[in-house]
Parts: structure tokens; sequence; C-alpha cells
């Protein structure tokens, strides 16, 4: 049995719900330009910032910031080179970022470290510090992504017509990247740095073949990401199963209906 009012469930709840809604635009924005892989690589880099925190004894969250931008950062540059494809050099990324976080965290603290809260999360240990970090930084994230969003979506859809209507990419994707950078850096707290992305790209998914605007997806795909929030934090409490990856759970139950549901009216 469990009691809601217990103040570590409150917590949990206000941290995810206020998680899934800023999520839900960036993970639009995600699905369109087809970024999941890129959002993994700047997640597995928070493992490298964990590091950091853990050596330098600083805010764990702040570093992963920092480690997450100076990712996006490197990924940018990559993207510029011509030596080999994209996905290739974000696939050489990805693995390095992961393997040396395990392993710069095993150096910071020594081998008997939990690297298990790091990799799936634990929404119950959320303190107030990550409140504050989930909705001060959230409400600058989602007011930037308000500002961005008309050429944000212009260039997610239809880039090169974007471009020739005047629309300068070259702001919008940093702008873009250092959001995704910072939400990525506050979910791994809720969700690990495994299954963060799938917060972001789910409730999007699930929101796509009941849309008929991106503004409309936006809104439902924060609508989804809010009650798979809800009914996964019921399913953890009531079955004693972790918590973040039953938020995921619940998020892909409702995008498998969803799209069976959107292949049967195509039919």
């Amino acid at each position: 049995m469990f009691s809601w009012p217990e103040p570590f469930i409150w917590r949990a709840l206000f941290a995810a719900v206020g998680l899934a809604i800023i999520a839900a635009p960036l993970g639009c924005i995600v699905v369109w330009r087809r970024m999941s892989y890129v959002g993994e690589t700047l997640a597995q880099a928070g493992l490298l910032g964990v590091a950091l925190g853990l050596a330098l004894n600083i805010d764990l969250t702040l570093a992963v910031v920092i480690a997450a931008i100076v990712a996006a950062g490197i990924l940018t540059v990559l993207g510029r080179q011509q030596l080999v494809p994209l996905d290739s050099a974000l696939g050489l990324t990805h693995h390095a970022t992961l393997a040396l976080g395990i392993v710069a965290i095993a150096l910071a603290k020594g081998p008997g470290i939990d690297l298990m809260s790091y990799l799936f999360g634990d929404v119950f240990a959320v303190t107030r510090n990550d409140l504050v970090w989930v909705y001060v930084g959230g409400a600058a994230v989602l007011g930037a992504v308000l500002y961005l969003w008309k050429p944000l979506v212009r260039l997610s859809l239809h880039e090169d017509l974007a471009t020739a209507e005047g629309v300068n990419p070259k702001l919008p994707r940093a702008a873009f990247d250092l959001l995704l950078a910072v939400v990525i850096a506050v979910a791994m707290k809720i969700v690990g740095i495994l299954l963060v992305m799938a917060f972001l790209v789910v409730p999007a998914v699930a929101a796509r073949p009941l849309s008929s605007t991106p503004e409309r997806m936006a809104v439902l795909a924060a609508g989804i990401a809010v009650m798979s929030t809800i009914f996964g934090l019921w399913l953890s409490l009531s079955s004693d199963l972790p918590g973040g990856p039953s938020i995921v759970i619940a998020m892909c139950t409702v995008a498998a209906i969803s799209l069976l549901a959107g292949s049967r009216r195509q039919g």
C-alpha cells in the first residue's frame, strides 16, 4: 500500500509531469527531423557529465548540462565533415561517449558506484533542487521553443523551402541542440540516460496519427506524456516496479494503440 501525500511521491509526480510538458514540443521536432540518434548521443554524454560532477564535487545536473552542450557542439562539427556519413559519425560518438562515461564514473568514485540510477533513473529520489531545475529551467526552455517554434517547424518539415524563403537554419538548429541538451540533462534523474529519448520521442509518435497540424501534435504529445506519466507512477507504486521504465512502458502502450488505430483508418 502507498499514500499519495508522501512527500517523495509528490516530488516524483511534479517532476515527471513538468518534464513531460517541457519535453513534448522538443520531442515532436526530434521526430520531424529524425534526430533520435543525435539525442541518444547527447544522452550518453550525460555520463561524462556525471563523472565531471563527481570529480569536481559540483551539482550533477549542472555538470550533465555542460557535458551535453559540449557534445552538441561536437556533433555540429561532425555534421560538417564529409569523410564518413553522419550516421556513422554519430554511431562512433554514441558508443564512445557511453564507454568513456562508464569508465570515467568508475575512476571518479571507484568501481562500487551504482550505475543503475544513472542509466535508468530514479524518479522517487527527486529532490527539491531537482524540481527547481525542472520548472525554472523548463520555463526558460518552453519560452525559447515558443519563440523559435515557427522557424523550427518550417526547417523540420521542408528545410530547402524554408531556406529559400529566407529562414536562416544555423541559429534555430544551434538553439534547438542547446535546448535538447538541457532537457536531456534534467530528464536523466527521472528516466535515466538509456530511456531519456523514449521520454521525448514516444509521446510525439503517439500524437502523430491523431494530429492535423504541428501545434496540435505538440499539445497532444504533452497530454499523452502527462497521462502516461501519472499511470506509469501508479503502476510503479502499486506493483513495486522501477518508476522511469514504468512511465516509458505506459507511453509505449499508448503509442502502439495510436499507431494501430491510425493504420486502421488508413486501411
